[in-house]
């Protein structure tokens, strides 16, 4: 009895702590992906009309429309992505639902399998898949757990996905723009507030990911560079052959 009380507390201590973040609401990829593209699509296209010694305004209206049309694009990209993986999982479900209905015992003998040969014994294995069994919306979320990796009612939402993406890339692509509306007329502010922009999303990134801060926030600004300058070089060039 005494090791036991010893060792409640912790048990408690793990159960308090032990709690993990959420990982398939929807939102999160869209928001991350949302912010680097803006950034980087947004930088790079600035970058590349600047190259080829345009106004300042042009650089403007150009990085303004970029960011209205990147925006209005990845929240309807998002939108009808995850609305159509959302409709091949109810799709799936559905098929599962009915074969719960039509074949259930074949169901059940199946879920017995299944728990059998991850090295529980047969007799139990049976026992459980019965008593899982016994309530039919429990044993459609068990198939579609076990079979399909899903989870029928921690499905992500599109309208979610389209606005995490909306409101992201259009702050992303914000940045390369801001100095320009504060005053500034040459590229270099827009360029350094940018990649500073990058730094801080893959640092920001690294804090729901095993990546270190430095690592993941360096290699978004490399990344990120890497398209600007390569964009810059080639409105250079086309701005010298027109």
């Amino acid at each position: 009895m005494s090791i036991i009380e010893a060792q409640a507390p912790l048990h408690e201590a793990h159960r308090d702590n032990h709690t993990h973040r959420d990982v398939n609401g929807g939102w999160l990829r869209p928001a991350v992906f949302g912010a680097m593209d803006g950034l980087v699509s947004n930088l790079a296209l600035m970058t590349g009309v600047a190259g080829g010694a345009v106004s300042s305004q042009t650089v403007v209206i150009t990085g303004l429309a970029g960011l209205a049309a990147g925006a209005f694009s990845m929240a309807a990209g998002e939108y009808t992505s995850v609305a159509s993986q959302r409709e091949l999982v109810q799709a799936e479900l559905d098929v599962e639902r009915r074969q719960l209905r039509k074949h259930p015992i074949d169901e059940m003998e199946e879920l017995a399998a299944l728990y059998v040969s991850r090295g529980v014994e047969p007799a139990l294995a049976r026992e459980v898949a019965m008593q899982l069994s016994k309530d039919p919306e429990q044993a459609l979320e068990i198939h579609a757990r076990e079979e399909l990796g899903i989870d029928p009612d921690d499905l992500p939402s599109p309208t979610v996905a389209a606005v995490s993406s909306f409101g992201s890339f259009a702050l992303g692509a914000l940045l390369p723009v801001l100095p320009y509306l504060l005053g500034a007329t040459a590229l270099w502010p827009a360029v350094l507030l940018a990649l500073l922009g990058l730094f801080a999303c893959g640092a920001l990134v690294a804090r729901v990911t095993a990546r270190g801060w430095l690592f993941s926030g360096m290699r978004q600004l490399v990344l990120g560079g890497a398209a600007a300058a390569v964009t810059y070089g080639l409105g250079m060039l086309l701005g010298a052959a027109l």
